[in-house]
């Protein structure tokens, strides 16, 4: 008997073709526990940031608002500057009705976003591209190679088990996933932050309700 996990990595290396070799070595080496491939962090110099999913309407919009949020909160607005976008979007289609909901209960709004296709011209942008899962990064360090070093999943800013893991598209589970995913990209967004201004913690962490943030 085959393990169902080892016929859905195989199933979806497959389907992405060139990139599925990348995406089915970073699977086995996190099954594995070997998070080694994604530790790389945003360099303390990084101010532009892309934000990057399947379809741009449910992680990578939310991710995109959660840091506008931080920077407004903090007094860092106009310092840094975040973007989102979706490998496969449908430019033009609204925040799924989850991610509004789950986007509400963060304070943020969803009500105007409109997915964005990903660009070669946002890639090089960027001074630093999240991805949110295997799949993501794999198709991107395959259309990008050249970008290499400015790709980064960003469960780096994670905590506890959560870090360094894919952050799942709760598109085919329910709200309280998308919860719950929301939640997680919060966490993960002021790390990031925090990171990048230290000297703001206080101000990050207040702003989103945290009494201390991930060591880097």
């Amino acid at each position: 008997m085959v393990p169902q996990s080892l016929l859905e990595t195989r199933e979806i290396a497959l389907r992405l073709g060139p990139a599925g070799r990348t995406y089915a070595s970073l699977r086995w080496l996190d099954a594995l526990g070997i998070h080694t491939p994604n530790q790389r962090r945003a360099p303390a110099s990084a101010r532009h940031f892309l934000f990057v999913c399947f379809g741009n309407i449910m992680r990578s919009a939310m991710a995109e608002a959660l840091m506008e949020r931080h920077l407004r909160n903090s007094e860092l607005e106009g310092q840094a500057h975040a973007v989102s976008a979706g490998l496969h979007a449908v430019p033009g289609r609204e925040a799924h009705p989850w991610a509004q909901q789950a986007s509400a209960d963060l304070g943020i709004s969803l009500l105007d976003h409109r997915a964005q296709l990903l660009t070669r011209e946002m890639v090089e942008q960027a001074d630093c591209v999240f991805a949110m899962d295997f799949q993501n990064k794999a198709e991107l360090l395959t259309l990008y190679p050249e970008a290499q070093e400015k790709i980064c999943m960003l469960s780096t800013y994670a905590e506890g088990e959560a870090q360094f893991r894919e952050i799942r598209d709760p598109y085919l589970a329910d709200l309280e996933e998308t919860r719950k995913c929301g939640r997680l990209l919060e966490t993960c967004v002021r790390n990031l932050l925090v990171s990048i201004f230290p000297g703001s913690a206080d101000r990050l962490n207040q702003a989103s309700g945290q009494a201390s943030p991930m060591r880097p």
